[in-house]
């Protein structure tokens, strides 16, 4: 880091500071500086109760820009933590960023996550905290998961109201569902549905998690991409579900094939066997294959680039 301070970010920094040692000051050793020059910290939060102790890792990088412009750079690790339980979590949170714009808001994150650990070991599905739910063996032996993967908000003061759009009559998009695809004894499902808007996007992760099948699978691994025409920029984001690194490449891959406004969930259900590498694979294929079969993208390797919509057989519909 530059040790000339932006005379714009001044007084972004004097309040990252004092928010720094307050929380310091409360949470005492559970509060880890990982990189202060970097603005990189984290906290171990626990439900602090006897016989069901539940714990989730946060970890946080600071921008320049935050509190004034720009909300934390975070990621929350917890094993037992994932599907429609991650992105309730994840939503709260950004309610909290919305409701809070241009204040401190760490030591709220903190304890709404606490709130949500307390909720979740008091509720009659509460079970011992495995340090493996719903994860495949590769995952345990191929991925590093003490390596920090950041992820963003994506919110900023410009694009907050995405987030609070007050019309309650909108319907959820419609959600195609692929052919599965099985090898070594699991299973993949890719999932489309059109989308404009974050609040779209939780729509479609809520309509998915309502079929108990679908709820059921070991990872649903998402990405999605919001092309906003008058920043001519794009919202995107994504999510791994346990399958590390999956999101990540899901989400390269409708970069790569520079579509807008779809969001694709593939769906695996782990079947005892381990694929390796073969796994991001078969997620990948499965994707590219529905975004073919939905005209977004053409069959050939050189992609439509814009997105536009291409005659193809259509995936079947969720009822």
């Amino acid at each position: 880091m530059d040790d000339i301070i932006n005379p714009e970010n001044e007084g972004d920094l004097l309040a990252q500071i004092e928010e720094v040692e307050a929380l310091s000051s409360i949470y005492g050793d559970e509060w880890c500086v990982i990189d202060e020059a970097s603005r990189i910290f984290c906290i171990k939060i626990s439900n602090d109760l006897e016989g069901s102790k539940l714990t989730a890792c946060l970890q946080i990088i600071l921008p320049p820009d935050y509190p004034s412009a720009a909300p934390p750079i975070y990621q929350i690790n917890a094993a037992w933590l994932r599907g429609l339980e991650r992105t309730k979590l994840a939503n709260s949170l950004e309610d909290l960023y919305v409701e809070h714009v241009g204040e401190s808001i760490l030591y709220l994150w903190v304890e709404k996550i606490r709130e949500f650990l307390v909720e979740k070991s008091q509720s009659s599905e509460t079970v011992d905290q495995p340090e493996n739910v719903n994860m495949t063996t590769e995952e345990e032996e191929d991925d590093d998961e003490d390596m920090p993967d950041f992820r963003s908000l994506k919110l900023n003061t410009e694009n907050a109201h995405l987030f609070m759009d007050p019309a309650k009559d909108e319907e959820a998009p419609p959600i195609k569902h692929g052919n599965t695809f099985t090898d070594r004894r699991s299973t993949f499902q890719p999932h489309l549905a059109p989308v404009v808007t974050p609040k779209q996007v939780k729509m479609v992760l809520e309509k998915l998690y309502e079929n108990k099948k679908l709820a059921s699978a070991t990872h649903n691994i998402y990405a999605y991409r919001i092309y906003c025409e008058d920043k001519n920029s794009f919202l995107q984001d994504c999510e791994d579900d346990g399958e590390t690194a999956a999101g990540g490449r899901l989400l390269h891959l409708l970069q790569i094939l520079d579509v807008r406004n779809v969001m694709v969930v593939v769906s695996r259900w782990y079947g005892g066997i381990l694929l390796g590498p073969d796994r991001f694979k078969h997620i990948n294929n499965c994707a590219r294959n529905i975004l073919v079969e939905e005209g977004y993208t053409a069959s050939t390797d050189e992609a439509t680039k814009s997105g536009a919509k291409i005659k193809r057989p259509k995936s079947k519909k969720m009822k």
